[in-house]
């Protein structure tokens, strides 16, 4: 029985393997998503994920360690140009795995493998850069708390401004309404007083 046996071997030698992760994972950096079968697709995130964490840094150094993986000038090329500054704030998870059923003629899983930011459907601001300006946090549970917070404060805020809205104007209704009634009597007692002054 083999425990120590971790990696998907996708019934192929080690250099059939390789070589076909490296092709993938030049059709995936070039076209920003590729469909293959679910299990190349699991076998690619772990082969290419590195490769694009290796990619931030953009040295001679690491930009020959990546071409030693992949074999493609022009994979490393678009990897290191368009592709990192992109990623560049995220701290892993570059990739996602879109299951797309099974495929008719020999009835394997097929899946969908793309590139996180490079999608213009899933998410708010796909498509943008403002995930490469700031940094995110691992931390799971702090970041949504803190950015709710300011949200339900904004929302108190404006109800009590609003509410503060209608009690001037219920006020000054108010106020109108006692003024009307206290000069009508006033207006009377004049009356009164000229008629008198008539008869006298």
């Amino acid at each position: 029985m083999r425990h120590g046996d971790k990696i998907k071997n996708l019934s192929r030698t080690k250099a059939h393997r390789e070589a076909l992760l490296a092709n993938l994972s030049s059709q995936l950096i070039e076209h920003k998503r590729i469909v293959t079968t679910l299990a190349k697709a699991k076998a690619l995130r772990v082969f290419v994920e590195p490769l694009i964490t290796k990619s931030k840094e953009n040295t001679t150094h690491q930009r020959r360690i990546v071409f030693s993986h992949l074999q493609d000038k022009e994979a490393v090329k678009e990897l290191f140009d368009n592709v990192a500054p992109k990623v560049g704030g995220r701290p892993g998870g570059y990739t996602r795995i879109i299951k797309l059923g099974i495929r008719p003629g020999d009835a394997a899983e097929k899946a969908m493998i793309e590139l996180v930011d490079f999608n213009e459907i899933y998410g708010k601001g796909a498509g943008e850069e403002k995930t490469a300006a700031k940094k995110t946090r691992r931390r799971g549970g702090s970041g949504k708390k803190s950015a709710a917070a300011p949200k339900s404060e904004e929302a108190t805020e404006i109800a009590l401004a609003e509410k503060e809205e209608v009690a001037l104007e219920a006020e000054t209704a108010k106020a109108d309404d006692t003024a009307a009634v206290t000069e009508a009597p006033a207006q009377e007692e004049t009356k009164g007083e000229g008629n008198e002054e008539a008869k006298a």
